[in-house]
């Protein structure tokens, strides 16, 4: 059965991801297009319904986007969000104004027609608007299907075309039944079943990786964190020992991590496994270097350097995978015109080696890291590994500040399993987004059996996020920090300092480095 597709429209919006979650998970499969995407390519893709997403810009600006006009008359059912609506009200023949004051936060909606858009919801909603821009004259063909006191014109709809549109903002939490103003568009309008599930993606992703591989040879990195984790799982479902996992062992690695992961994929889960160690090499290499950005950098490189080495002594191979998330294409795409800017380059899109002549499998493209973990779940893969916190690149090198030394990496290693292990014994592991250690470039007198010391100080760092783009630290209970500062005191020879960093992102980043 072909697979339902929902277009959603980027005009900018910092919501537009979100919209993508929430179709998502109505069990519906969605992708953001650039908004100015041509009627013609649109309908090549065949969407059961569009999705025009908010955006910052003003429609009454002289170069604010818009989106092809044709669009209108492909027959295909039609969302406006917010920017949306006043596009559809701007390119449809309507009237809209330019307030120089928002509305901005909640509103009650008094719901006009509630035989379609608003099927079976209360007579008034709470929901959240965020708009300068106003419609003030209907396009022709339309009527009010929903109005608040400061916007007699908040929900639209041309009943006959198929086109809605609302001031307001269905995708976030703010609007506490924007679901189901969701769920009536995409089922009882669009006429969407609902039928993508985890499941139906694990079968048909599998089905596309053995068509693609065939007999033929590839490589995956394996770095032990969710998204490798999961990857290397569903290949080895897919082809067995036609993939290789190369595991790096940098020397970077959390306290017995290199363990952990040759016992869990190579015996227990029987993947072909190709493990390195390349301690002393990267360490060497790292020798004398505190400069943050230059540590990246030559980590950077060398896993390059290691993994390009390990791949010529395997012999023949045609593929590569990695695990690619949809926000890091979103993210890295550059689109000409687009309403917002870049907001960064990620590691996995457009960072390989082009000398490495491989062709590139990213089965996880069109996932968010929920979706992943939700694959990890249907592929039987234990929690600690589907709710395993992030972790840095560059590992515990962003964690140390100054030069990276064996000792240090001693030091480092011993009070971050503790700081993780009290984390997960309050059972408050899942519930943050990431918990670690950090070793401070200074020493500090302290007294330790009577006798004067003058030892290191390391700082916890727990903080709670939804994507790492933002960040506020945790309140964590003043008995569990005594605990944690307490057995690494004792526990890790030279140190006799703990201090908690209670800075939020922004200002601060996560990582110290």
């Amino acid at each position: 059965m072909k697979q339902e597709l929902v277009a959603i429209l980027d005009f900018g919006s910092q919501y537009t991801q979100l919209i993508a979650r929430r179709v998502r998970e109505c069990k519906v499969y969605s992708e953001i297009l650039p908004h100015n995407i041509s009627a013609k390519k649109l309908n090549e893709k065949d969407p059961k319904a569009i999705i025009l997403s908010g955006g910052p810009a003003s429609v009454t600006s002289k170069n604010s986007p818009v989106c092809d006009r044709k669009i209108f008359d492909l027959g295909i059912p039609v969302l406006g969000i917010c920017y949306g609506m006043q596009l559809i009200g701007k390119l449809l023949q309507g009237k809209v104004f330019h307030s120089s004051e928002k509305e901005y936060g909640k509103a009650v909606l008094n719901i006009d027609k509630s035989d379609d858009l608003f099927l079976n919801l209360p007579e008034k909603l709470t929901v959240w608007m965020s708009h300068g821009d106003k419609i003030t004259g209907l396009p022709p063909g339309f009527e009010i299907i929903g109005h608040t006191d400061n916007s007699p014109i908040a929900a639209i709809r041309n009943k006959q075309k198929k086109i809605y549109a609302t001031q307001f903002h269905p995708e976030v939490v703010h609007t506490p039944k924007g679901t189901e103003i969701l769920k009536n568009f995409l089922f009882k309008i669009s006429g969407c079943s609902g039928s993508w599930t985890m499941k139906s993606f694990i079968a048909s992703t599998i089905e596309d990786i053995r068509d693609r591989v065939g007999n033929e040879k590839l490589i995956c990195a394996l770095s032990g964190g969710v998204d490798s984790s999961v990857l290397a799982v569903l290949l080895n479902k897919a082809i067995g020992n036609n993939s290789i996992c190369v595991f790096v062992n940098n020397g970077l690695l959390r306290k017995n991590e290199a363990n952990i992961v040759i016992e869990r994929f190579k015996k227990n889960y029987k993947i072909n496994l190709k493990y390195v160690d390349a301690t002393e090499h990267f360490l060497k290499r790292l020798k004398k270097i505190t400069d943050p950005e230059r540590k990246r950098k030559i980590i950077g490189n060398e896993f390059i350097h290691v993994f390009e080495e390990t791949t010529k002594e395997l012999g023949k191979i045609k593929f590569l995978s990695q695990g690619t998330l949809y926000p890091d294409v979103i993210e890295s795409r550059s689109v000409k015109g687009a309403p917002s800017a870049t907001i960064k380059t990620h590691h996995n899109v457009g960072g390989l080696p082009k000398k490495m002549n491989l062709e590139l499998i990213e089965p996880f493209r069109e996932l968010f890291k929920d979706e992943v973990r939700m694959v990890g779940k249907e592929l039987g893969l234990p929690n600690d590994i589907i709710w395993r916190q992030p972790f840095p690149g560059p590992g515990l090198a962003v964690r140390i500040l100054g030069e990276v030394t064996t000792e240090r990496l001693r030091i480092l290693k011993e009070a971050d399993y503790i700081v993780v292990d009290e984390i997960k014994k309050a059972k408050l592991y899942e519930k943050i987004w990431q918990t670690f250690a950090v070793l401070l470039p200074i020493k500090s007198v302290g007294v330790m059996g009577d006798e004067r010391t003058y030892e290191n100080a390391i700082a916890i760092r727990a903080v709670h996020s939804n994507d790492g783009m933002t960040a506020d630290w945790v309140n964590l209970p003043y008995e569990l920090l005594g605990k944690i500062s307490n057995r690494i005191i004792n526990e890790v020879k030279n140190v006799n300092r703990v201090v908690y960093d209670i800075s939020s992102k922004p200002p601060a980043t996560i990582e110290w480095e």
